[in-house]
């Protein structure tokens, strides 16, 4: 992709040697200087980049730094940079129609549905969604841009055409510091927005100065009425379906189009609301990839009408638990606690009246449930938390959670 960019372009030092910036020094055809932490000894790499530990890092001896996007503010590589860019800024003069899809919960999702209502016009996606931007097509139409508050903390120049952000709860704090913080950052898109390019956000955030035409939306109903769709022909349900109302909102501003047979076509990813039967004909729902509260919070409302046995906890990430467990009251649920914040949950559990088994591991928490499960009840793997305290990733957790499942 870099071979249309100005041939005068510096490259540039690259902090942190992964996806994001290792895609940008092949683009460049190599060469490149690396800074990471993991890096104890330097080394020269397949494609003769130099990778170095951080702390030989010399601002002196850098006209321009790109960063990978999980660097946090107050890391030093971040702090004595001089020059510093985001990927997106890197991309900026190149990025065709770009459409920006942030929030704490859903992101991925809603990026793959609206790529999947655009491929015919030649949409594409990356960013968070695991494809690099050194790695799309800036010949194509329109990058639809998965796009983490990492990114967005460290973005200064690039602008999306149109910006679509999902509805937010506090995530990330060990990173952002604070939720202030982690909305500012969410946000931060709009202040770069030119006039007539459209900002789609949830109301009730501090919206900051924009020229951007901004719409605040605050329930599928609102969405319905205001870009004249209907919910009632989407076999989506849940969160998913607002994800599809705002992916099918996006193609009706940009084309004036709406194709229900289209959006009901979309598949969505494994581990998100997964359903699976055991030998007994009980349903167990694999939503591993619920990594923080908010999706747990939306997958407990989809099935609020049943008995619920929850398996629930990981690395929560600092974040406050107590929405959680206030929604749960209403509920017939009980919850097995697994992961780094069992203990965690159990309190909360206490405090707030909520049914608890102690099981530390899944398995221990298959277990327990399967002497109280019923063809009228749901077991629901959906664990508020990030996996790394016990599994390789969202993935292996919910892999291990089906076999354990299918081996009833």
């Amino acid at each position: 992709m870099l071979n249309t960019m100005d041939n005068k372009m510096n490259k540039p030092t690259l902090f942190g040697y992964g996806l994001t910036t290792r895609a940008i020094a092949k683009a460049l055809s190599g060469g490149c200087t690396f800074f990471d932490d993991n890096v104890k000894e330097a080394f020269i790499d397949e494609e003769g980049n130099q990778i170095l530990p951080s702390h030989l890092f010399d601002p002196e001896a850098s006209e321009l730094e790109v960063t990978t996007p999980s660097l946090k503010p107050d890391h030093p590589l971040i702090k004595s940079a001089k020059n510093l860019l985001s990927e997106y800024d890197y991309f900026s003069k190149v990025m065709p129609f770009s459409i920006w899809i942030s929030g704490t919960n859903g992101k991925t999702t809603t990026t793959q549905m609206l790529t999947y209502l655009l491929e015919k016009r030649g949409a594409v996606s990356g960013g968070n969604i695991g494809t690099p931007l050194a790695d799309l097509d800036n010949k194509a139409p329109i990058w639809v841009l998965e796009t983490s508050s990492f990114t967005l903390h460290h973005t200064k120049i690039a602008s999306p055409n149109i910006y679509l952000l999902l509805p937010i709860t506090p995530d990330h704090l060990d990173w952002h510091g604070t939720p202030e913080q982690y909305e500012a950052d969410k946000l931060a898109p709009l202040k770069t927005m030119r006039e007539g390019e459209l900002a789609l956000i949830p109301k009730g955030l501090e919206v900051p100065q924009t020229h951007a035409y901004v719409v605040e939306y605050d329930s599928n109903a609102f969405l319905e009425n205001y870009f004249d769709l209907d919910a009632s022909q989407i076999e989506f349900k849940g969160a998913f379906l607002q994800d599809a109302l705002l992916a099918l909102a996006i193609t009706k501003v940009l084309f004036d189009e709406t194709d229900y047979d289209l959006i009901n076509a979309f598949k969505l990813d494994g581990h998100r609301q997964e359903k699976i039967e055991d030998s007994q004909g009980r349903v167990w729902i694999n939503d591993s990839k619920a990594t923080n509260l908010d999706a747990a919070i939306q997958a407990i409302k989809v099935f609020e009408d049943q008995r619920i046995h929850l398996i629930l906890g990981g690395e929560d990430k600092g974040v406050d638990l107590t929405p959680l467990f206030k929604v749960m009251q209403s509920c017939n649920i009980k919850i097995y606690t697994i992961g780094a914040n069992n203990n965690r949950l159990l309190n909360l559990a206490k405090t707030y009246g909520i049914e608890a088994h102690e099981s530390k591991t899944i398995d221990e928490a298959v277990a327990a449930i399967d002497q109280e499960h019923t063809l009228d009840s749901i077991a629901l793997l959906s664990p508020a938390a990030a996996s790394f305290d016990q599994f390789k990733s969202y993935k292996d957790r919910g892999e291990t959670f089906i076999r354990l499942v299918k081996a009833l």
